[in-house]
């Protein structure tokens, strides 16, 4: 089974890589999809163009792969385990054991935000619950917020709110160290701060989150919810098999023009990246990343730039 590219990975990135690749019209395309990301999670994306009234990522996903198929693009619903490269070619293994091999290869593997298992915090994921300050900073303005997380983590994300709002409670719900220097901070800023974990979410109608109740008895109300819990799973375990170097958080950093790593032929697009971790900016590293794997594939004589 041989392609002339191998994208690991279904969600924002990967799809619109394909999509990209696919209107060239000549390039024999597989993406390998867990079905499973940041995107699969996420009830409403609001800061896409075109939506302004927000996307599920789930609709998103559904979109962009009908539309990749109907460009010719091939899905595999598995998880890809294990990548090699042998002479020019990749080989990469799924859960099955069946193997498929590529000229090239693009991993968006994304990332998965570590947060508590608790009843209804999923259905607000996107709609009043949110992950990035950069990418839903504004859904919080002038509203109060809980922000669930842990130690410096969720100090951190509490006092970058603190420019959207002045009604902040931070609740430490793994009760790990906040350094005092963040504490003061936090006192400076006006936020609350409680040392307690959350056993509820508080919710109104599905994805209306509401407020937390706490251990110690606790209510704590609120009209939004951001979650800052730190140590998210960065998926470069296919990368690293490849000698792709990694930062020290996981995350790879690419060529800024190509998104090409240190390893010819082998790109990174979305949230494995080193970047602001936004929908928008993975549709545009895939695409831009199916850019220059088309002109590789083509064989034009152009340097492709390399990390």
């Amino acid at each position: 089974m041989n392609y002339d590219c191998i994208i690991v990975g279904g969600g924002i990135a990967g799809l619109q890589a394909a999509i990209q690749l696919g209107r060239y019209s000549s390039h024999r395309v597989l993406v390998i999809d867990s079905g499973y990301g940041r995107s699969t999670l996420c009830q409403q994306y609001h800061n896409i163009l075109g939506f302004p009234d927000g996307i599920s990522g789930d609709e998103l996903r559904r979109l962009g792969r009908s539309e990749a198929t109907k460009l010719g693009a091939e899905f595999i619903d598995g998880k890809a385990v294990k990548a090699i490269k042998r002479d020019e070619l990749f080989n990469i293994e799924v859960e099955t054991g069946l193997v498929y091999t590529s000229k090239t290869l693009l991993l968006a593997t994304g990332l998965t935000d570590r947060f508590p298992k608790l009843e209804g915090l999923q259905a607000c994921l996107g709609n009043s619950v949110y992950v990035c300050p950069d990418c839903d900073g504004y859904e919080v303005q002038d509203r109060r917020t809980v922000v669930m997380g842990a130690g410096k983590e969720g100090a951190s994300m509490a006092l970058i709110l603190s420019a959207r709002t002045d009604q902040l409670v931070y609740v430490n719900h793994e009760r790990s160290e906040v350094p005092n220097e963040l504490i003061v901070k936090l006192r400076e800023k006006g936020i609350e701060y409680k040392e307690s974990a959350i056993i509820e979410i508080i919710t109104g109608q599905p994805g209306c989150f509401e407020g937390v109740q706490l251990a110690d008895g606790q209510v704590v109300r609120a009209e939004r919810g951001f979650l800052a819990f730190g140590s998210n799973h960065v998926h470069s375990e296919l990368a690293e098999q490849l000698g792709v170097r990694l930062l020290h958080n996981k995350h790879i950093e690419t060529h800024p023009r190509s998104k090409m790593t240190n390893v010819e032929n082998v790109w990174v697009a979305g949230d494995l990246g080193a970047h602001a971790e936004q929908a928008t900016v993975a549709m545009g590293e895939g695409a831009m990343s199916a850019i220059w794997i088309h002109k590789v594939l083509s064989g034009m004589k152009t340097k492709v730039p390399q990390l």
